[in-house]
């Protein structure tokens, strides 16, 4: 009776603890009308399954969609995008209240969550596509994105950042095996080595951003 029970209570716990940390489930219902009251921001640093973890944790960060930025190939497939010759980054597309969080919020996360002074490159994952990229949509977003860098630059906090900062052209949003793969994939090799320690690590850096549970 007792292994029965804990078997339970570790069924309970893990489907309750997937929920927590992962409640963009729910809001993937949102239809395009109820999305367009938000803002969009594209950013691009390395695996989008981190970052589409890590900005969902966000507070004021509505959706998070998983795609491909600043390539000349219309439509490409994740195939495509892996080769390295379609010149798209793998890019998530965050839609954000900015009554809660500001486009220099994300901007911190952006930099709190990945190395920026590796080119073409983020943890074990190398190739053009990994790179850390802003695509910008007006100039407000690239004279910020400019700002940041400089701000950065200027305390030291990096030797040296390799960031692309782009006007935007197009998103082709992932496959749909790609949305929200770390909450759907917790015992993946990747998610468990890769993903998952770079979110905690985000976290500890910037607790104060994290939705309340």
């Amino acid at each position: 009776m007792k292994q029965i029970m804990s078997f339970l209570t570790i069924a309970v716990l893990s489907l309750s603890s997937c929920a927590q940390k992962n409640q963009i489930t729910e809001k993937k219902t949102k239809s395009p009308d109820e999305l367009s009251k938000y803002q969009v921001a594209y950013f691009g640093s390395g695996c989008f399954w981190c970052v589409e973890a890590i900005y969902e944790s966000v507070k004021g960060v509505v959706e998070v969609e998983s795609g491909y930025s600043g390539g000349h190939v219309e439509n490409p497939s994740y195939e495509d995008v892996c080769t390295g010759t379609t010149g798209h980054a793998e890019t998530v597309k965050i839609y954000y209240d900015s009554s809660i969080v500001s486009y220099d919020d994300l901007l911190k996360v952006f930099y709190d969550s990945h190395d920026p002074t590796t080119l073409n490159k983020q943890g074990p994952d190398m190739g053009t596509q990994y790179r850390s990229a802003i695509f910008y949509q007006n100039d407000y977003e690239r004279e910020h994105a400019k700002a940041y860098i400089k701000q950065l630059l200027d305390s030291k906090k990096f030797p040296t950042i390799t960031t692309e900062v782009s006007r935007f052209t197009a998103f082709y949003k992932a496959e749909e095996y790609h949305q929200n793969f770390e909450c759907r994939n917790p015992n993946n090799g990747y998610v468990k080595a890769v993903s998952q320690p770079r979110l905690e690590q985000f976290k500890i850096k910037a607790p104060e951003m994290l939705k309340e549970k």
